[in-house]
């Protein structure tokens, strides 16, 4: 299950981030989403999402978002 369909409000565990794009991993990295982390989907947006990651808040657009691959 990727983070573009994610229930809002609940946690879920980041479980994979399929990109090859490896500055992307990098930014993603530095954000705190990596394999293992847990994640929170604030609100769905048009563009993207909302999610909560630690103790912050990210916007993050819809391409993003289907490559962050989550666990229930």
């Amino acid at each position: 299950m990727d983070l573009s369909i994610a229930e809002i409000g609940r946690e879920y565990i980041v479980e994979d981030v399929v990109t090859n794009d490896e500055e992307l991993n990098s930014f993603l990295f530095s954000l705190g989403c990596y394999k293992g982390e847990p994640i929170t989907v604030i609100a769905h947006k048009r563009g993207g999402c909302v999610v909560a990651i630690k103790d912050a808040r990210y916007n993050i657009d819809k391409d993003l978002a289907k490559a962050i691959k989550i666990k229930e």
